[in-house]
């Protein structure tokens, strides 16, 4: 597959211009360490760009080893019949790979994110960095682009608040503008709705929506999720990954996926299962 051509944007970090494949992601027997523990094992996983997928399963079943694996933080224990690739690669630098990805991970970029202004924590999603830095170059069209992508999220209010000083879900909203200043073509979230009360919740499930659809000059964000609350799966999301101790044991339609059987069997307890407008909800 031919990744870089003249006459496309963005520009990466080689000098010459990237074109994105229509493959987002392909995985085939990848197997992933963290320390001398095996936490990913036998993974076998394609995406296309702009598809919005949910990844689901218990606490500690490896959804976010398997999203640091995409985003190039954890790399697959090399072997013969291996193979993953990122947008066709199977090398990147991290930091032109971010010009593709937005990441929303369940912490905050680092400690000095929380003494940041609103506005400025958005701007240094272009650089990757928790804060913006004195020897970062910043210009006003980043600044424009880090309103715009605040008015997205409703946020325009944020801009001069402290990071530290936000609610939670203010924060939440600062981070996703953060990961989607650069319009990036997919967007990766961790358990984006924890310690997130309800009505922030709902919020953040309304805004997702109209990021994975896009409005105005936007286009639509495609959105790789990763939660073990059935809420959090969008309407717009059709295909569910489930995991479990480490490897993918279902991937198909919410149709297919979302039943009670399956579902107590992933999660090892028994429940009744609903949907309503769009959304799925267990007890």
């Amino acid at each position: 597959m031919q990744d870089e051509v003249d006459g496309q944007a963005p520009q990466g970090a080689s000098g010459k211009v990237f074109r994105v494949p229509p493959e987002f992601l392909s995985m085939r027997n990848v197997d992933v360490a963290r320390g001398q523990k095996v936490v990913l094992q036998d993974v076998n996983l394609k995406m296309a760009t702009g598809e919005h997928v949910a990844i689901l399963g218990p606490n500690g079943c490896g959804k976010s080893t398997l999203i640091k694996a995409m985003t190039c933080e954890c790399y697959p224990i090399v072997r013969p019949d291996m193979e993953m690739k990122v947008y066709g690669r199977d090398r990147w630098d991290v930091q032109e790979l971010r010009q593709h990805l937005g990441v929303v991970a369940a912490e905050l970029p680092g400690e000095r994110t929380s003494v940041t202004r609103g506005l400025d924590a958005v701007v240094s999603g272009f650089f990757s960095s928790s804060t913006l830095w004195p020897n970062l170059e910043v210009t006003e069209t980043m600044r424009a682009s880090a309103m715009d992508a605040l008015g997205l999220l409703g946020a325009e209010h944020l801009r001069d608040r402290w990071v530290g000083e936000m609610s939670a879900g203010e924060r939440r909203r600062v981070m996703i503008a953060r990961a989607l200043v650069h319009r990036p073509e997919m967007l990766l979230l961790d358990e984006p709705s924890n310690a997130l009360d309800l009505a922030a919740q709902r919020e953040l499930r309304e805004i997702l929506r109209d990021v994975a659809s896009g409005s105005g000059s936007r286009r639509g964000t495609g959105i790789v999720m990763v939660t073990h609350h059935l809420a959090d799966i969008l309407p717009e999301m059709d295909r569910v990954v489930m995991m479990r101790d480490g490897r993918i044991v279902g991937d198909g339609s919410k149709r297919e996926l979302l039943r009670a059987e399956r579902l107590q069997e992933l999660f090892g307890v028994e429940l009744e299962l609903t949907e309503r407008n769009g959304y799925w909800h267990s007890w």
